[in-house]
């Protein structure tokens, strides 16, 4: 009887069987590192915070500063994740760099779960970013493993569906006069389009024959609400003594006006969107994610409502023009000012170097919680 397992099977199908093989180790480990990750990198981070706690009465600043740091390096883990499965990002448009340390409304498409660990790998390899964005979100997200280090940073939780618009909006003026302008944070991540392409596609082509509207393959019609809220909110209004005030509330017109609108157009490649699980797990073969810049002074943006909400539309017909010739040739179509195509790079010390401080961390706290419950019992 033959045992050689190479001699009762063909080559092709032997060679199959080992990279499915191969695979499926693969998939395995990295979901096991990631849990893990979580495990040794949230609590920690938590548990500082709560260290750290009383110096949000004494020094608030210092607090903010400490909490964005220890915000970035864990969104550093999440941005290893994508890179270390060799999905890797590439920027082209206008230098993003005249905007970053201002305050910038960051408009992006939304296709899938990757949409935001993409962007948190884009921004993890430029400097002092990401620890002054503030997300917006939908609330389910609040309920994740990441909702309750998005809940300490202080992002938005925005409610979604028709009957909730409203209210959200009011929630959002709220929130940026309470959070965003005393954090000092400089960028806001909007999703004008309120939900994935694949769930909202069909709806928005319904309206956008109803209102005699471009119909859209690749983007969907944007929602207006909190794109108007964030702009009438960080836009200073005269007084009649000749001053510039923000709802009855002090108004730093260099500081906390609102500068630019940093419009990201996001494809991947071939059209066929990451998600999370496939990030998690890496087994999507290597690929690049494009994302495509157009940088524009906020003063442009109209204030009536009407010329606003036109605006806002050119933006996403312009996208959907961009991503037509991405799909149809590869390559995003060139502009006077753009900068030249670049793969964002990573670095892998960095990222062991915050592995091993998030699992030393992790040690420390459990031998002094464990010390303390000693002294208890």
């Amino acid at each position: 009887m033959k045992t050689d397992l190479s001699i009762e099977m063909p080559d092709g199908r032997l060679k199959q069987f080992g990279y499915r093989a191969t695979v499926t180790c693969k998939v395995i480990i990295r979901i096991l590192f990631v849990l893990i990750n979580n495990i040794y990198c949230i609590p920690t981070y938590c548990v500082w915070m709560i260290i750290f706690f009383p110096l949000r009465k004494i020094h608030p600043n210092l607090y903010w500063k400490l909490e964005g740091l220890f915000f970035h390096w864990l969104l550093a883990m999440v941005s290893m994740w994508s890179w270390s499965a060799g999905y890797d990002i590439v920027e082209m448009g206008d230098d993003i760099r005249l905007c970053l340390n201002d305050r910038t409304l960051v408009l992006v498409n939304h296709q899938s779960t990757a949409d935001v660990p993409m962007l948190m790998t884009n921004f993890n390899s430029k400097a002092g970013v990401l620890p002054n964005i503030m997300w917006i979100m939908d609330r389910i997200f609040k309920f994740t493993n990441f909702g309750i280090v998005s809940i300490i940073h202080q992002d938005f939780f925005i409610l979604s569906g028709k009957e909730q618009r409203e209210q959200a909006v009011k929630e959002l003026r709220t929130h940026i006069r309470g959070s965003y302008l005393p954090r000092q944070r400089k960028l806001i991540i909007l999703f004008p389009e309120g939900g994935f392409l694949r769930k909202r596609r069909e709806a928005s082509q319904r309206y956008a024959q109803k209102n005699n509207l471009p119909l859209l393959e690749h983007v969907t019609l944007p929602r207006l609400g909190a794109f108007s809220a964030i702009i009438d909110e960080l836009s200073p209004k005269q007084t009649k003594y000749g001053g510039v005030t923000n709802n009855n509330t002090e108004f730093n017109e260099n500081s906390d006006k609102l500068a630019w609108i940093l419009d990201i157009t996001v494809a991947y490649s071939e059209g066929k969107p990451l998600d999370l699980p496939t990030i998690i797990m890496g087994q999507r073969r290597a690929c690049r994610t494009h994302m495509y810049y157009r940088l524009f002074p906020s003063s442009l943006v109209p204030r009536e409502q009407e010329e606003m909400t036109k605006w806002l539309f050119d933006r996403w017909e312009e996208k959907e023009r961009l991503l037509e010739t991405f799909y149809a040739t590869g390559e995003f179509p060139s502009h006077k000012g753009s900068r030249q195509t670049a793969v964002i790079q990573q670095d892998c010390v960095r990222f062991l170097i915050l592995h091993l401080f998030f699992i030393a961390s992790s040690y420390a706290h459990y031998r002094i919680i464990h010390y303390l419950i000693g002294l208890v019992w």
